[in-house]
């Protein structure tokens, strides 16, 4: 990695979305990682130019440390935004696929699973209204021909959102599942992304 301005002193700093925030703070001290960490509003996928906006300046307000980003390809510059600011992403697609693998990501794709988590859960009514508009009808018109099941994920950091996945469900016409997910495969990727950095796993 190309480090040229940044200060050899200060620690690295994980840039992400708010929607993995838990998860990720639990991580970076079970494996004992000296990483500042600067979180995002979450769900900033639905609007670009408040991603865009948001993570430029907080990328430019840590242009003295090495960063390393926890977004996805959540926007269609996000390869040269990160590499204007000579930072480093996790790999994979989006956070979804950072928690289930790429492989069972996509398998479940295909059979039409809308994945829920629960700050989008929390959310949910200021997303859909961002998305798809607050006509109800037409809202479930869409889910229903794209989705076949809403897939509530928990992770050990979760609370109980139940409340909240029955409403967008609901919302949705979609039938509620739920399933709980472990850390590995995010674990693995922040750990790929901090060796990336040039820094070594205590």
């Amino acid at each position: 990695m190309n480090t040229e301005g940044s200060n050899p002193h200060r620690v690295p700093v994980l840039v992400g979305c708010g929607v993995l925030e838990k998860e990720l703070r639990f991580l970076i001290h079970k494996n004992r990682l000296a990483l500042e960490t600067d979180f995002l509003t979450p769900a900033l996928h639905v609007d670009f130019g408040a991603l865009k906006s948001e993570l430029t300046e907080a990328l430019a307000s840590r242009k003295d440390q090495k960063r390393l980003v926890c977004y996805g390809a959540c926007h269609p510059q996000m390869d040269r935004l990160l590499s204007e600011a000579q930072a480093i992403r996790f790999n994979g697609q989006n956070c979804l696929s950072m928690l289930l693998g790429e492989a069972r990501y996509e398998e479940e794709l295909a059979k039409g699973t809308y994945f829920l988590l629960e700050s989008w859960a929390q959310d949910w009514d200021r997303i859909i209204a961002k998305t798809l508009g607050t006509n109800p009808e037409w809202v479930q018109e869409i889910f229903r021909a794209e989705c076949t099941r809403m897939l509530a994920l928990t992770t050990p950091c979760s609370g109980d959102f139940t409340a909240f996945a029955q409403k967008a469900a609901a919302q949705a016409g979609l039938p509620l599942e739920w399933e709980a997910v472990g850390l590995d495969h995010l674990e693995a990727a922040l750990l790929s992304g901090w060796v990336r950095l040039g820094e070594r796993v205590p």
